[in-house]
């Protein structure tokens, strides 16, 4: 397998999006994994640029990477000045870093207007500045920056700056979409011509996302010759992101044959993947390729009969090559093959033409009538289906419960308190609880009465609730669709209740939640 060197900007193009704010222990904590993956080269930043790059790249001088070549990120030296006294470039060799990328104006349009120096000027900063760099470390890459468009408005002018930087020594020439406005059709011609332009030259692909062909882009560039594929983890970075190396990394090693990452490192990648969705606090789309939650889901009754019978007939890889795993959801779409299926993720044999099954899918489909729904609430689900084989005990009874609401003149806020009365065996308990709602009244109010039974309550925590109209034509009288997650700090379930009252809808879901922490935990022996 050829191997394609995948070049990681996360931590320097991917900080720059919209909502992320690396700290330096977030940097080095990527860092390591990225490093562990097997990513050739991570780019950490620009020192010199901003105080958290320059100690950053202080603190990297005492890594030793396994793998990784740890990469300082720069420009060309400025107009009119010498390489020797530009002070960024000074940075860049303090940096302690072995590879240095700096970028030059590739585009006759920016050296005119945005450095305001002549082309001929240009060219001597991109030589001298790559000249300079070289006599100080290992590797020094070039970036094109803005070469597409650069090539389409001036393509002899474009070449002319990829020369001057190999004049200089550069190892890599990478050819940027800054602007990421390029088609793939267009990425390959020009690749393939400079290709042609410089037979020996070793040429690299920077995309960006904003005509969403990012990925598509990058692969272009690698079958007109680019061996080297720049990217962020997860497509994070400025306006729509860069270049998505999951999609990328997953695309070259099992759809084209090339060797980007060790074999083994291609099963972690939905892991990175979330480590840096968590890290950087940019939550990873669920429909999101090869890695996503949802990227192996199967709604539809017809789609999941076929995948159980034969996995190829709706998924274009095994899951498990990326470290996924198929998922097969409950909705009013499916059909008794889901269930089916769901039933044996349970442990619940069953023979698939069972009366039972068929029972089963019916009430499931009932439900979903008046307003259920279990793609978002699998606890709940799992409990239906549970209940329904009688696998679930009554770890309480409910007698009654009550939420009153008052508002005193001069109060900014309205007081809820929440009563409770309920059986635990042959126990009655009887409890109240104030509360900054209704919900979070009741949910007090009935830890209180099952906390002394049952300790491990006492880790849920209830950290989403989301309230949907189910039939908005009704106005006031509509039924509520009340979706909570919950999560004891090991893992994370959603549970759902429905009713025309929301209180009555958040106490089913309030309910499920508990009774399937305190299931859970009697399965796993913990109670």
């Amino acid at each position: 397998m050829e191997k394609v060197f995948i070049y990681d900007t996360t931590l320097r193009d991917g900080s720059q999006a919209e909502g992320v704010n690396f700290s330096i222990e977030d940097k080095l904590r990527i860092l390591q994994k990225l490093d562990e993956f097997g990513i050739d080269y991570v780019e950490c930043g620009w020192p010199g640029a901003n105080p958290k790059d320059t100690i950053l790249f202080e603190r990297l001088k005492k890594y030793k990477p396994i793998h990784t070549k740890i990469v300082a990120f720069g420009a060309t030296r400025r107009p009119g000045k010498k390489a020797e006294e530009d002070p960024q470039l000074e940075n860049l060799i303090k940096s302690g870093a072995k590879v240095i990328t700096i970028f030059g104006k590739s585009w006759d349009f920016h050296v005119k207007e945005a450095l305001k120096t002549t082309l001929e000027e240009n060219l001597s900063m991109v030589y001298e500045s790559v000249s300079f760099l070289k006599r100080y470390v290992e590797e020094v890459i070039f970036d094109a920056e803005h070469f597409f468009d650069g090539y389409k408005n001036n393509s002899e002018y474009a070449i002319e700056v990829l020369k001057a930087a190999l004049e200089g020594g550069a190892d890599w020439i990478v050819l940027c979409d800054t602007n990421g406005g390029c088609l793939p059709h267009e990425i390959y011609e020009i690749t393939r011509k400079v290709r042609e332009n410089f037979p020996e030259a070793k040429i690299g692909i920077h995309a960006h996302n904003d005509s969403d062909t990012g990925v598509a882009n990058s692969l272009m560039a690698v079958m007109a010759g680019a061996r080297q594929v720049h990217g962020t983890i997860n497509g994070i970075g400025e306006r729509t992101g860069n270049a998505n190396l999951c999609s990328i990394i997953a695309n070259l090693q099992i759809k084209m044959g090339y060797r980007a990452v060790p074999d083994e490192s291609l099963k972690k990648l939905t892991e990175l993947s979330y480590f840096v969705s968590e890290i950087s606090n940019m939550p990873l789309p669920k429909n999101m390729p090869y890695v996503g939650e949802s990227a192996f889901a199967h709604k539809a009754g017809v789609h999941a009969s076929a995948v159980i019978k034969h996995a190829s007939t709706y998924e274009h890889i095994d899951p498990s090559l990326v470290g996924n795993k198929r998922k097969i959801t409950v909705s009013d779409l499916s059909g008794k093959s889901n269930v089916y299926y769901k039933l044996r993720e349970m442990g619940i044999k069953v023979d698939e033409n069972s009366p039972e099954l068929i029972k089963l899918v019916e009430k499931i489909k009932e439900l979903e009538k008046d307003g259920y729904h279990f793609e978002a609430a699998e606890a709940s689900f799992e409990l239906l289906c549970k209940r329904h084989f009688g696998l679930v005990r009554d770890y309480f009874n409910l007698d009654a419960y009550r939420v009153l609401i008052a508002k005193r003149s001069g109060d900014n806020l309205p007081v809820s308190e929440a009563t409770v009365r309920l059986y635990v065996g042959d126990v009655k308990e009887h409890t109240a609880a104030l509360g900054n709602g209704p919900v979070s009244a009741l949910d007090r109010a009935l830890r209180k009465a099952l906390e002394e039974f049952y300790p491990n309550l006492k880790e849920v925590q209830l950290i989403d609730y989301k309230v949907r109209i189910v039939n908005e034509s009704e106005g006031t009288k509509a039924k509520v669709r009340v979706l909570i997650e919950s999560t004891d700090g090991r893992k994370k379930w959603g549970t759902v209740g429905v009713s025309e009252n929301i209180i009555e809808a958040s106490w089913i879901a309030l309910t499920d939640s508990l009774i399937y922490k305190l299931h859970k935990d009697e399965e796993e022996g913990i109670i």
